[in-house]
């Protein structure tokens, strides 16, 4: 994906916007509301590829590349990175766009993976 716009095929898989309960005391809004979107959206991606039910297992490489500041629209894309045996690997990126229209700049980036699990709740095959 390109650094200056956000254009995976599908668009964004999950939107939101960064509301003042999210921020610390500086208006930023926390790194831990901008991972749980990621998951969000990236377990959604990864169930909706294998078609069961994935749990998240690791997060590799995660980068806040800039601050996302409450009020801003929020949108998460996620692409496949790796599709294993049992697990799914989806790259992640964070777009934020402050609401009085400016163009989105991407915020965080990261690879999240997860296993595809049976109702026992072990892993299974992610096919």
């Amino acid at each position: 994906m390109a650094d200056d716009i956000p254009n995976p095929a599908g668009g964004a898989h999950l939107r939101t916007v960064a509301l003042p309960r999210d921020a610390n005391a500086s208006g930023d809004i926390f790194g831990g509301w901008t991972l749980s979107q990621m998951d969000l959206a990236g377990g959604t991606f990864a169930a909706a590829h294998s078609g069961k039910r994935v749990v998240t297992v690791r997060i590799d490489a995660v980068e806040f590349l800039k601050p996302v500041l409450v009020g801003d629209d929020v949108s998460v894309f996620c692409e496949l990175e790796h599709a294993g045996e049992m697990s799914i690997g989806v790259r992640i990126e964070v777009w934020a766009r402050v609401r009085t229209g400016d163009a989105p700049h991407k915020v965080t980036e990261g690879v999240f993976r997860y296993v595809a699990v049976g109702d026992d709740g072990k892993p299974t095959s992610a096919h």
